[in-house]
């Protein structure tokens, strides 16, 4: 006698609803990246500038290509441990580097808040910060070229005096 075949259910397991809303990814309801993952991505970008660094070079020191390394740097892709601590290292910075200067308005949207529905919306973040424009990047990179201490003293002065500051 063959053997029996066992009956199938009616019906399907019901699969696990997530809340809807409640991202576990850190992104905000709106689809916005965390106000977190832009900071880090900012220091990245920051670091890597200051460094005369490209995002290829970067890239290819970290076995990624240069559309990976911008989706960091927007704050677009997330970076996890492992990938921070590899940055840290081609970047020549401790890890805690990435996290300095967060604004307040940044650590509250931190991803658990977002699970908890305290955040749901992209939050603004000033994007006004002088040190963080290229234009300033490069010239602290051209200035810190300067071997002569001397000469770094006299264009320090001269660029006081052409913006006025005493």
């Amino acid at each position: 006698m063959p053997p029996r075949k066992s009956a199938k259910p009616a019906t399907k397991p019901a699969k696990e609803v997530r809340k809807v809303g409640r991202s576990t990814r850190g992104r905000l309801d709106d689809g916005s990246a965390n106000p977190i993952d832009v900071h880090v991505g900012a220091r990245i970008r920051l670091r890597r500038t200051l460094l005369g660094m490209s995002q290829e070079k970067l890239g290819e020191c970290l076995g990624l290509t240069f559309q990976q390394v911008q989706k960091y740097e927007r704050g677009a892709n997330r970076v996890g441990a492992s990938r921070l601590f590899d940055l840290s290292r081609v970047l020549d910075v401790r890890v805690g580097y990435f996290f300095e200067e967060i604004s307040d308005t940044a650590q509250a949207a931190s991803p658990v808040e977002v699970i908890r529905g305290n955040v749901t919306k992209s939050v603004e973040i000033p994007d006004d910060d002088p040190m963080a424009r290229r234009e300033t990047l490069e010239l602290v990179r051209a200035y810190f070229t300067i071997a002569d201490p001397k000469v770094r003293d006299q264009v320090l002065s001269m660029a006081k005096a052409l913006g006025g500051a005493k």
